[in-house]
């Protein structure tokens, strides 16, 4: 089927990876604890859409160039790390504002544009992303296949829909645990900080990533 082989292995294998928490995680449930199950869906739903850059990367080619190009890499990685960095900084700055923005309808979707678009960077400048895919998606490729770029991309949607749900099941985990514990107030406050610093501490760690 489209030059695809072992489907049922690679949709295990990708399930299992994607309850493997990172930074993708990390900042759906920062955004699920500290402002409710729906801006974490929105968060989870952007980090989905990010996947799918590197999708079309793969399917395409374009993933081979930061495999063999330290500069592409370097590029892509510093400024991945300095925008998880700068959502860190944001967030650990933060007063709770957006929280308190909910009545407002406006308001309300600005914020959750943004969500989305944080989500959607988050993954989308992450070249760890992209060699994962370069590296993971070809066993599942027959040798044979007519059509390689269709079996990449469909094998690469095929991981982004099972991670969006494994991200929305996190989104709503989060979501409850905070509100079992009260997640109003001061500590939501100091939750928000305690995600800003991790995401400062990822961004930190990208940055000094070696290239593979």
């Amino acid at each position: 089927m489209l030059g695809v082989q072992d489907l049922s292995l690679f949709i295990v294998s990708g399930l299992l990876l994607n309850l493997m928490p990172g930074q993708d995680v990390a900042y759906i449930v920062s955004r699920s604890a500290s402002q409710g199950w729906r801006d974490g869906a929105v968060a989870a739903l952007g980090v989905g859409a990010g996947c799918f850059v590197h999708v079309f990367a793969a399917a395409l080619g374009l993933s081979a160039i930061l495999a063999t190009s330290a500069m592409a890499f370097t590029i892509v990685k510093l400024a991945g790390a300095a925008y998880l960095v700068w959502i860190g900084v944001t967030m650990f700055l933060g007063n709770g504002a957006e929280k308190q923005a909910g009545p407002d309808r406006k308001l309300s979707q600005t914020s959750r544009r943004k969500i989305f678009s944080q989500g959607f960077l988050t993954n989308a400048l992450n070249p760890k992303v992209a060699l994962f895919f370069l590296a993971f998606l070809p066993h599942f490729v027959s040798a044979d296949a007519q059509y390689k770029p269709l079996a990449f991309f469909f094998l690469g949607a095929v991981f982004t829909v099972n991670g969006a749900m494994v991200n929305l099941l996190w989104a709503w985990s989060a979501s409850r645990i905070s509100a079992m514990f009260g997640g109003g107030g001061k500590r939501a406050l100091w939750g928000k900080r305690a995600a800003g610093s991790l995401f400062v501490g990822l961004g930190v760690k990208l940055a000094l990533t070696d290239s593979v």
